[in-house]
């Protein structure tokens, strides 16, 4: 693989999009491990979406002859644009702090991959209630990241990459 800073980048994207098309083989599968293969996909393609924003950062970093960061927190830290304007970081960073935008909710996702399981607590609130209750399985458990949604921000990455090449290429 070349030393070029891009390269990186590039290769998390591609390794996201197999990971994608390893989680669509896997919800078809009738497999009894099938559920295990798609979390495990769904796990690789956000890993790998994270790595491919982190190869940006690197990118601009290079670019802007910054020194090399860590992680993307570090890289969009409250410092990051103290002393210069770089309207690539500004960008990242107006996207990473609103919780709305598709960056913000990959970066919540990647961050819930290293969080325990909580299971909830709903204090018990009337003493006159018995011990013993009934409890409901059928739950409906919080909803997983579905396939297209990691494909949405794949494609947002993507689209993210090629402006700012072409932002930093035209300098």
């Amino acid at each position: 693989m070349a030393q070029e800073l891009y390269t990186r980048t590039n290769q998390k994207l591609f390794f996201a999009g197999l990971a994608l098309e390893s989680m669509a083989k896997a919800e078809q599968s009738q497999a009894m491990n099938a559920q295990g293969l798609v979390q495990a996909e769904r796990e690789s393609a956000l890993f790998h979406l994270y790595g491919a924003l982190l190869g940006l950062c690197h990118e601009i970093g290079g670019f802007y002859r910054l020194p090399v960061v860590a992680g993307v927190e570090q890289a969009l830290a409250d410092d990051a644009l103290s002393g210069i304007a770089i309207p690539e970081v500004a960008e990242l960073l107006e996207l990473a702090r609103q919780r709305e935008t598709w960056l913000a909710q990959m970066l919540g996702a990647y961050a819930d991959l290293f969080r325990p399981p909580v299971a909830r607590n709903a204090p018990k609130t009337d003493v006159t209630q018995p011990l013993i209750q009934a409890v409901n399985l059928d739950e409906p458990e919080p909803a997983a990241l579905s396939r297209a949604e990691l494909e949405s921000w794949r494609n947002n990455l993507k689209g993210l990459v090629r402006r700012f090449r072409d932002a930093l290429s035209e300098c």
